[in-house]
């Protein structure tokens, strides 16, 4: 009998988000070492970005993650924003508030069919597919574009609003407060769930602190920490609301803190739309083909979906950037979080756990 072991989970396997692998060492079915090895969608984003002009790079942006492309655009307008001094219109703020949540939300709905079919259960994989396709109807109305939507530009956003946004919206966020309650009978409270979870691939404050962890999966340790908060950007210092927070630190814990977070999204794009004024929604600025970006430093984040997402810019006072560096959420969830939290599992588990993580791969892969 072979008891000793190495196996690789990816680069393509339903337990894998995108192209990446976890090479395992097992002893029975007990994981005793994981080691991740990405690259295999390295596109050298950064480095494309700094052959390309301000106005080219919007095109190449939203590609870094694709479930939630939109945090690329608002980061990137930002600290392009700061390096030209430009305060955007009040309009703006809103909408861009209102997109960002939109993709939040939508990202997590991908997720949770992701974690849910890792435990068999696939219905919560379908339901979020199509729920999630209802919003991404809204915004091919809005930008043109279904997934990469190019709508969020340095000084606001590309365009108005079309007629009957504000319906539409809300008439989505009215739906997806009422099918809430039936994905917690399907999942959230099913026991098969709650007894895979529960206890499951648990870390501390102090490790996730350690380790660089954000977002959701360091608020379910009892940590709060997020930036529509601690540096409110765009519309959230206008709005009214607080963030969950959980200290279970498991598995269970990460995946309620996701759920309690769509809720709060839904809640913060409801309050933006009826909150939102009249008025422009771009700053008028320059021809953007002949974009000369003041020489400096900048460096801009967000909220993502998963965490902390931002963009450092260097500018020489050309047309492209000197310098760019992604901070992509998902390095430090996969190294060394996972490669941790892997150890003294199941290997029935391991894609499961990963999926709980929610590592994007093109993130590390910039």
């Amino acid at each position: 009998m072979i008891r000793e072991y190495e196996l690789n989970i990816g680069p393509n396997h339903p337990g894998i988000h995108g192209n990446f692998q976890v090479h395992l060492k097992l002893e029975g079915d007990t994981i005793v070492e994981a080691k991740g090895n990405s690259g295999y969608l390295h596109r050298a984003f950064e480095k494309l970005m700094e052959q390309r002009t301000y106005l080219q790079n919007l095109a190449l942006i939203p590609r870094v993650c694709v479930p939630e492309p939109d945090i690329n655009e608002a980061t990137y307008a930002m600290a392009i924003e700061e390096l030209m001094g430009v305060e955007i219109p009040e309009r703006a703020k809103f909408i861009r508030t209102i997109v960002l949540e939109a993709a939040r939300s939508m990202a997590l709905l991908l997720h949770f069919g992701g974690t849910a079919a890792m435990i068999g259960n696939y219905t919560v994989n379908y339901w979020a597919v199509a729920d999630r396709d209802l919003m991404i109807d809204i915004f091919l109305k809005l930008s043109g574009a279904r997934v990469y939507h190019m709508y969020i530009w340095p000084g606001g956003v590309r365009r108005d609003t079309y007629p009957g946004f504000e319906d539409d919206v809300l008439g989505w966020v009215k739906y997806m407060k009422e099918r809430l309650s039936e994905y917690d009978n399907l999942f959230f409270k099913n026991p098969m769930f709650m007894h895979r979870a529960r206890g499951l691939a648990k870390i501390s404050k102090e490790e996730a602190l350690q380790m660089g962890v954000t977002g959701p999966n360091l608020k379910a340790t009892g940590v709060k920490v997020d930036v529509r908060l601690d540096e409110p950007y765009a519309a959230y210092p206008y709005l009214d609301f607080d963030v969950p927070v959980l200290d279970d630190g498991d598995a269970w814990a990460r995946e309620i803190q996701r759920r309690l977070e769509l809720e709060l999204s839904l809640n913060l794009i409801e309050q933006a739309v009826k909150k939102m004024p009249k008025g422009e929604v771009w700053k008028k600025m320059p021809n953007p083909f002949k974009w000369v970006i003041p020489e400096g430093e900048a460096y801009a984040r967000v909220e993502s979906s998963r965490g902390e997402y931002g963009y450092y810019f260097v500018s020489d006072g050309t047309d492209k950037p000197y310098r760019v560096a992604i901070r992509g959420v998902s390095m430090p969830h996969m190294y060394p979080l996972a490669e941790k939290l892997l150890v003294g599992q199941k290997l029935s588990d391991a894609p499961f756990i990963l999926e709980t993580l929610d590592i994007c791969p093109p993130e590390i892969d910039r």
